[in-house]
């Protein structure tokens, strides 16, 4: 398939943060029930932001690559950041959007996925994920006051 680039292959074989944290804030696990990728992230939160972040992925070179991507700026991200990233990357993937802007700009590789469309759940996993984490987050702390 003409999807599976040297760019893709590289980013998936470069994935940040692929320890698990001991401590973390919050931890989810989620599944693609199309493909079977599946992703458990732990972040480390504060002030609404992500401070510590790790992960363990078993998906397909473009979740993968999706995740190295993501995950190479994660530190600082806060949820309507994940959010915005989340609409962009839908964007470029359903409705011919722009590329997102820098520092995301290498999803421009995952482009020729644009016609698979049984493969966006899996480049979407990463951003999915992470905001439900917030959203889980989010919950512990309003039954914690």
């Amino acid at each position: 398939m003409d999807m599976y680039t040297k760019k893709v292959i590289h980013l998936a074989s470069n994935i940040p943060h692929s320890r698990r944290l001991a401590n973390p804030s919050v931890t989810i696990t989620k599944r693609t029930p199309i493909c079977g990728s599946s992703i458990t992230i732990d972040m480390l939160i504060t002030d609404g932001k992500i401070v510590e972040f790790g992960q363990k992925i078993n998906a397909c070179a473009l979740g993968q690559a999706s995740a190295s991507i993501v995950t190479s700026n994660i530190i600082g991200t806060t949820k309507s950041d994940a959010e915005k990233l989340l609409h962009s990357v839908n964007e470029m993937l359903t409705a011919n959007g722009n590329i997102p802007k820098k520092p995301y700009q290498e999803f421009e590789a995952l482009i020729p996925a644009k016609k698979y469309k049984n493969r966006h759940a899996s480049i979407m996993l990463i951003l999915t994920t992470i905001i439900e984490a917030f959203k889980q987050f989010e919950r512990k702390l309003s039954t914690n006051l």
